[in-house]
């Protein structure tokens, strides 16, 4: 058996079911879950009419590569989303399908990995617990790079010595990041696209959130995008993973693309291909309906962004909690510790949230997540607002 299956810890919704277990809820409140990241807006019908009308393919065995059609739509949509240069992303070079990001930044890891080398990957801290998993059974060790507010919850990219970065051999980015929704900006992705090429790494940007921001006006610079301001039409070391997940409230479609260096895909490719990891058609088929269509995402920003303004109203003015920069979380300071605040909340009220230092690792004796909770605004809009409620509740009644 593989030795380092036993470096994996248990998901942050595992702790949390063994954390509220055997509570007895109020039997007055009907449950209202903050906690796990899954879109409830309604999926778009004409991807769901697509997906319908294209049953017959269930026929046919898909191909890992994916259809050239999806392939077309998703570097048509990068180019307009990221203002890359016409023509710079082709669809047959730095494209390839996934079954949505998780699967596609885990099989990623295992290609890109020497084992041979003392292989060392850098992540921020919080972070999805996938960049933990996949670096560990790639047989790497994991550098945690600290988000906290003092560093506008961006790591610090400076704290790392020359040792660490001559050893790393991919640095995981997450931007909008998961919980604190923050946005790498534009200098910090040019810096470390500087020093991938100093020191021969790969920057791989989990982008799955950039879709969901409250200002139409600044959406969320990507790492592709700061590749073409910068003249790196060839995206040399860099890739990004994108998923119709958020944007398009597909969680189940599990649909989303990898895209990027071209000299790194094909032999992605030729491990997905072992790995058994192929799309069906039916659902490239409706892939293509959503992304070649952006009313739909309009709507669902829209969706979040009244949800986010209602819910901050009312917990503004009693707890610490600032709107993000882009995904669809909060991630608010607890009044006591972030364990017995989630426990206490649940058995008093009924909402279920994620205690933040599930979502990270104590490094130099400090959780960051410590004394933080994770709030997914993905229920619909009366719930959310009626937990917020609950919530201030909560507060009140501690003080």
């Amino acid at each position: 058996m593989n030795p380092d299956l036993q470096k994996l810890q248990p998901y942050p919704f595992e702790k949390l079911s063994k954390l509220l277990s055997g509570i007895e809820l109020p039997k007055k409140l009907r449950p209202i879950p903050l906690s796990i990241g899954e879109p409830k807006h309604p999926s778009p019908e004409f991807v769901v009419d697509t997906l319908k009308q294209n049953l017959d393919k269930l026929a046919v065995y898909p191909t890992t590569k994916g259809i050239p059609e999806l392939r077309e739509s998703i570097a048509n949509w990068a180019t307009r989303r990221f203002k890359l240069k016409p023509g710079s992303l082709s669809a047959s070079a730095h494209v390839l399908p996934v079954n949505g990001t998780r699967e596609a930044i885990f099989s990623f890891t295992q290609a890109m990995v020497n084992r041979g080398k003392s292989p060392l990957i850098i992540s921020p801290n919080p972070f999805y617990q996938i960049y933990e998993g996949a670096t560990f059974l790639a047989g790497a060790e994991l550098k945690l790079l600290s988000t906290t507010e003092d560093n506008l919850f961006i790591p610090d990219y400076e704290a790392v010595s020359e040792a660490d970065w001559r050893r790393c051999e991919v640095l995981f980015l997450c931007s909008p990041g998961n919980p604190t929704g923050a946005v790498t900006p534009h200098d910090t992705l040019s810096k470390l696209i500087g020093l991938a090429d100093k020191y021969d790494f790969i920057i791989a940007s989990d982008e799955c959130y950039s879709e969901i921001y409250c200002n139409e006006d600044q959406p969320p610079v990507g790492l592709l995008q700061t590749c073409a301001a910068i003249g790196r039409h060839d995206f040399s070391r860099v890739v990004v993973f994108h998923s119709l997940s958020k944007r398009s409230n597909l969680p189940g479609l599990r649909s989303g693309f990898i895209a990027g260096d071209a000299t790194l895909l094909p032999r992605f490719l030729q491990y997905r291909t072992y790995h058994g990891s192929a799309m069906p058609v039916q659902h490239q088929l409706a892939s293509i309906a959503a992304w070649d269509d952006e009313s739909h995402v309009v709507e669902n920003r829209l969706a979040y962004k009244t949800k986010f303004k209602a819910v901050l109203d009312i917990l503004g003015p009693i707890m610490d909690v600032k709107q993000s920069d882009a995904s669809f979380y909060l991630w608010p300071r607890t009044p006591i510790n972030d364990e017995l605040f989630t426990q206490k909340l649940y058995s008093q009220q009924a909402v279920t949230v994620v205690p933040g230092s599930y979502l990270s690792r104590t490094v130099d004796e400090e959780n960051p997540g410590e004394n933080r909770i994770r709030m997914a605004l993905v229920a619909p809009e009366a719930d959310c607002i009626e937990a917020a409620k609950r919530i201030k509740l909560f507060i009140e009644g501690l003080k």
